[in-house]
């Protein structure tokens, strides 16, 4: 099936991001046509002879289901290429991260996603890559790492990754600084855009050369399915990371990618109302006498303000809070909260929230008192009723 794509219409000028999520990925407009594009359940299609390019003949390799996803996504992302969706966000960081040669060197911020760490300690015994952590805020210090003679075995970097706000501690990078200084030496650069969404940050226009989504969080938006993406303007790379999807089997289910596309349709509406909800509730905490700090780049006092105020358009709607009493006080606030949700992953229309030192593979610089928050869509003012009841009991 043939998929309109308004955004690119010659002659037209482009469409807003929050329109493009609408409209993008929808079936030729035709009489009697769907307005959405159907799920195709079918693992092989008919085809003889020799194969072409673009041709459906196995679903493991391409699938009608994923292409308007596809399509969208990379709009929203600015790519001049669709999106690779993958079966999980870790599928997608591990394709990404196979661009990393054997024996290269792979720079990455000294927070990040657990499971991220945990991959890169995998490379580096299977696939003798050295891994090097960094504060990716401290540009000088990431730019020091970037270079050879900070390799103890003289390497140069084959790739920096980074996260930008990092998971949980929200720093903020530095993209267009460290991008120029990572392509300086020979290195690509990958960027989890996980947290800040395309609708906030766009780290293609920055110059990265892969960027990466956990489409579980946002992106989908409703806690319900488990994908992930990957982006790329290269061509060449975009043909490595597609053959990597196909032969290693990290594909996506037609209705999980289905149910994805429609997460995304209300994606600037959640997006919206979640970082107003984040802002908010950030102000109220930092002044609250049960709390001994409040991470959110949009607080003007936060160290990543500035920074995300030039690059970003929004301040994202995580909160990373350090509640009075150490990790048990942490924990007890946590049993005591009535509407936020006591679990894992992020970025549902539900608020969730979770400290996240219980878990013993956690950055063991991330204070054991930290609870990351991830405010969904409800009213703000019952969300803070339950915080602040939980903070002072």
């Amino acid at each position: 099936m043939t998929h309109s794509d308004p955004h690119t219409q010659p002659g037209q000028p482009p469409l807003a991001p929050e329109t493009v999520a609408v409209t993008s990925g929808r079936p030729a407009r035709a009489q009697g046509a769907p307005v959405n594009s159907p799920v195709v359940l079918s693992s092989t299609y008919v085809s003889q002879g020799e194969p072409q390019p673009g041709e459906m003949m196995y679903a493991r390799a391409d699938t009608e289901t994923w292409g308007p996803f596809e399509q969208t996504l990379g709009a929203l992302e600015g790519s001049v290429h669709p999106a690779l969706v993958l079966g999980s966000g870790m599928a997608a960081i591990a394709a990404a991260l196979s661009l990393v040669p054997h024996g290269g060197r792979l720079v990455l911020p000294r927070h990040a996603y657990q499971v991220t760490l945990g991959y890169a300690r995998d490379l580096a015994g299977r696939s003798d890559v050295e891994v090097a952590q960094v504060d990716i805020a401290d540009t000088d210090a990431v730019v020091a790492a970037l270079d050879p003679a900070a390799s103890p075995t003289g390497r140069a970097t084959s790739m920096l990754w980074v996260e930008s706000p990092t998971n949980p501690m929200l720093e903020v990078a530095d993209l267009p600084a460290l991008i120029a200084a990572a392509h300086a030496v020979g290195a690509l650069v990958g960027v989890d855009n996980t947290f800040a969404t395309p609708l906030v940050q766009r780290p293609l226009a920055f110059g990265a050369d892969v960027v990466v989504h956990s489409v579980t969080k946002y992106l989908a938006g409703h806690s319900d399915v488990v994908l992930g993406a990957v982006l790329t303007d290269d061509p060449a790379l975009r043909e490595r990371l597609h053959t990597y999807r196909t032969v290693h089997g990290a594909i996506a289910g037609p209705f999980e990618v289905y149910l994805a596309l429609r997460g995304v349709r209300t994606l600037a509406l959640r997006v919206e109302r979640a970082q107003a909800n984040a802002l908010e509730l950030a102000r109220r905490l930092a002044e609250h006498p049960g709390v001994v700090e409040v991470r959110h780049p949009g607080l003007p006092e936060d160290p990543g303000h500035a920074r995300a105020t030039a690059q970003m358009d929004g301040y994202g709607s995580i909160i990373g809070l350090r509640p009075a009493g150490g990790a048990a006080g942490a924990d007890a606030v946590v049993a005591a909260l009535r509407l936020w949700v006591p679990a894992t992953s992020l970025g549902g229309v539900e608020s969730s929230i979770e400290r996240r030192r219980r878990f013993a593979t956690e950055s063991p610089t991330v204070p054991e008192d930290l609870l990351r928050l991830s405010v969904g869509i409800e009213s703000v003012e019952d969300l803070w009723a339950d915080l602040d009841a939980a903070l002072r009991a």
